[in-house]
């Protein structure tokens, strides 16, 4: 069954729904060039890689041994059909872009036959003949069905194709009919199943959708999804489930942080759609807590290896960074609902943070191999002992390979948030070559950000009368211009005026490198500095360094200025930094002297600093963001 493409995106708020800003059209927001267009050219070339994985891993076996289509057992966990799912929004997201042909039908076919007859649907619970919902705490059936829900608004939004859809709501209703008040209480372990719901809705006007999204967040907090019985490990502890505090008492995230970020970009969903404005209240002050004490210098979250944790607030070690690739897209997602709700800048500047410095890292250049976890320093001999230790440097996939499609369907769906648009004109929070329209008004973005800060905005079509557009400032842009004229950094500069094709707008954003110090209580990250230019953090890595220098050994001279030089040679094009620093003599003989004791000996020596990004496309080679100094 087709329909004609709806046109959105990945959040599309509904017409009634409580938002300052909305999403822009798939079609009315394209890249044309550079830095951006590289990236999502390397990911769609790689997201046939993602279907054979997918297969060589068992997952989609999985789904046809649960259709009738092969026979054998369920291989992995319960959680695996969401990675299918995740993949095949990825491939929606980019037919919208480059039409061919839509989903894959044969996939899509295995998925509604794998479907019982009640709208249910995981196929490691159905092959193996399991009870349903028996294990809710861990057996993620709702967070697949999330990310089916997804995946097939996607599908009919990009695509036309509503096959996926018609999966999705028979799911949807089987869910409804099954959870919620006078019936079932229980709720799964892993949240992602709101925003799922509060998406279906948005496509298909069910408010039995909304409802039940609605009950899954006002439940949560209760213990009602944690598991029951004693267990010494994270499982018994709510705080994993983000259900030790109820949403609208929770003062920051906590437990495990893509749980965490998933149920607050849903409830964030709830609360644009209902209107609810303490809801929306309560989760905007989680964030700005997550902000000030819980995140990474690169955006990233989660500090703890154990139960995949936001630690206490200002635990943030650099070398035991958990900083989940997951967890960085989840609060994308977060970010992104929270702009869209109140067309506060600070959240834009976040969705770029995530983008450049949290989500990129997770992927390699040529868009193949992925990080599961995102340290901020790799030791010199570091040992790769777990699958996922970024020690290994990038793999091509994890036997829990949320990651690698999850970056493949944000990526895909990149356009989606460069800009928005109102009655009253466009806003532009993201920075590339790219085709802008809303209404009557188009423009032309051209620039070579992120190595340089000039923005420029022509204008080809325009309506006869008074519009405005809106340009982000981002925070670290002291000294920006509007056509040289001076405007304040953490907002926008808004133009509002009757434009006419042919017009010019100019933005200016100063871009000199910059050094950062953490919080004292930071305690992992004393007498250190991080650099940064614009909107990329930096990073010493080792092949950049001189010979016979080992990493740890290397210090930074906080005074000495940082210089600019673009490589177009260097890891696809990268600007570098130029550092004075000084190397030590090497490890002393013993771990600690004498409080006044001499310091170990140094001699001056060049620093080469990359954007963190772009980190391990060597090999997995020493690397520290955190550098010390002197």
């Amino acid at each position: 069954m087709t329909s004609t493409p709806a046109d959105g995106g990945p959040v599309v708020p509904s017409a009634t729904a409580t938002v300052a800003l909305r999403p822009l059209p798939l079609s009315a927001s394209r890249l044309t060039g550079g830095f951006w267009a590289r990236r999502v050219a390397a990911n769609r070339a790689a997201i046939p890689l993602g279907h054979e994985r997918l297969v060589t891993a068992g997952n989609i076996g999985n789904l046809r041994i649960a259709a009738g289509e092969e026979t054998g057992d369920a291989l992995g966990g319960t959680f695996r059909d969401s990675d299918v799912y995740k993949w095949l929004e990825a491939v929606a997201w980019e037919h919208a872009r480059s039409p061919d042909g839509g989903l894959p039908a044969e996939l899509t076919r295995t998925v509604a036959a794998a479907q019982c007859a009640d709208g249910y649907l995981n196929s490691g619970i159905q092959v193996r003949g399991e009870e349903r919902y028996a294990r809710l705490w861990m057996s993620h059936e709702h967070y697949c069905a999330g990310h089916l829900f997804q995946a097939a608004v996607a599908a009919a939004r990009a695509t036309g194709e509503t096959g996926l859809l018609e999966v999705a709501v028979r799911f949807a209703d089987h869910l409804a009919e099954t959870f919620g008040p006078g019936r079932r209480g229980e709720l799964d372990g892993h949240p992602v199943v709101e925003m799922g719901l509060v998406e279906l809705y948005r496509q298909t006007g069910a408010r039995r959708y909304l409802d039940l999204a609605r009950h899954f967040v006002d439940a949560r907090g209760h213990g009602n999804a944690t598991k029951p019985g004693f267990d010494p490990s994270h499982y018994a502890d709510p705080a994993h489930y983000a259900d030790r505090v109820p949403v609208r008492e929770a003062v920051a995230p906590e437990g495990h942080a893509v749980r965490a970020v998933y149920f607050a970009a849903g409830a964030t969903d709830v609360a644009i759609e209902t209107g609810d404005a303490d809801l929306l209240a309560a989760v905007r002050r989680q964030y700005e807590a997550l902000r000030r004490q819980k995140q990474h210098v690169t955006g990233a979250v989660g500090s703890r290896w154990d139960g995949e944790a936001f630690g206490d607030a200002h635990e943030l070690p650099p070398d035991r960074a958990y900083a989940e690739t997951c967890a960085a897209i989840g609060t994308l997602q977060w970010a992104w609902r929270l702009l869209l709700a109140t067309g506060d800048a600070g959240y834009a500047d976040q969705v770029e943070l995530l983008l450049y410095n949290a989500v990129l890292p997770g992927v390699s250049l040529d868009g193949a191999d992925y990080f599961y976890v995102n340290t901020l320093h790799r030791r010199t001999g570091a040992r790769a002992d777990v699958q996922r230790s970024p020690a290994h440097g990038r793999r091509p996939w994890f036997n829990c390979a949320c990651c690698p499609p999850n970056v493949m369907r944000t990526l895909a769906s990149l356009p989606a948030y460069l800009a928005t648009g109102t009655d009253n004109g466009l806003q532009v929070h993201l920075y590339a070559p790219s085709t802008l329209r809303t209404g009557d008004l188009t423009v032309d973005v051209e620039t070579d950000y992120p190595w340089d800060g000039r923005v420029t905005v022509s204008v080809r079509e325009a309506p006869s009368r008074d519009v405005e557009l809106a340009l982000r400032v981002p925070e670290w842009a002291d000294g920006a211009t509007v056509d040289g004229r001076p405007v304040a950094a953490g907002g926008y500069a808004r133009l509002r005026r009757m434009f006419q094709a042919g017009d010019r707008v100019v933005l200016e954003l100063p871009m000199p490198a910059r050094l950062l110090v953490a919080d004292e209580r930071l305690d992992a990250t004393r007498g250190c500095v991080a650099a940064a230019r614009g909107p990329l953090v930096y990073a010493i890595e080792q092949p950049d360094q001189p010979a016979g220098v080992t990493l740890e050994d290397l210090r930074i001279d906080p005074v000495a200025p940082l210089r600019p030089e673009h490589r177009p040679d260097l890891l696809d094009g990268v600007t570098v930094l130029r550092a004075t620093g000084a190397v030590a003599a090497g490890p002393a003989g013993a771990p600690y002297r004498p409080y006044g004791g001499p310091a170990a000996p140094t001699r001056p020596v060049p620093i080469t600093l990359i954007p963190y990004y772009a980190w391990a496309n060597r090999g997995p080679h020493a690397m520290r963001v955190w550098i010390p100094t002197p």
